[in-house]
């Protein structure tokens, strides 16, 4: 409940947030590649106050998919807030984001300046 709390508060707070399932931030982008946008989408995508992106680690990223990361949150890195929900420990980002150099330089932008939270308990979607 706390957590919901200061969630709301902060969005509140600020102006401007996108929030992406990471499987559907994942089929924006191949969309974007494919018509043309890509680089407005990454573009927008960097801008926003704070980005969230939920359910990382469902699947592994392949090819593209891990550049694309990078590169949006590369672009984020020390500029804007970015939030991501994972049920993965970060040990094992390594495996999700699948190119060693690639997760090395994303784990290494996310890590040293992040805040991490990790809960504990039964799954609220349960009740």
């Amino acid at each position: 409940m706390i957590i919901l709390t200061l969630y709301l508060i902060v969005l509140l707070l600020i102006k401007v947030f996108c929030y992406f399932n990471m499987q559907k931030l994942l089929g924006k982008l191949k969309l974007a590649r494919v018509d043309g946008t890509i680089i407005k989408l990454v573009a927008n995508i960097s801008r926003v106050d704070l980005l969230i992106i939920d359910d990382f680690g469902m699947k592994a990223l392949k090819g593209q998919q891990q550049n694309d990361f990078m590169k949006i949150i590369e672009d984020r890195h020390g500029r804007k807030t970015t939030i991501i929900a994972s049920q993965l420990l970060v040990s094992k980002w390594y495996d999700v984001i699948g190119n060693e150099v690639i997760a090395d330089a994303i784990l290494d932008r996310i890590v040293h300046s992040s805040h991490r939270f990790d809960i504990k308990g039964k799954s609220l979607r349960k009740k």
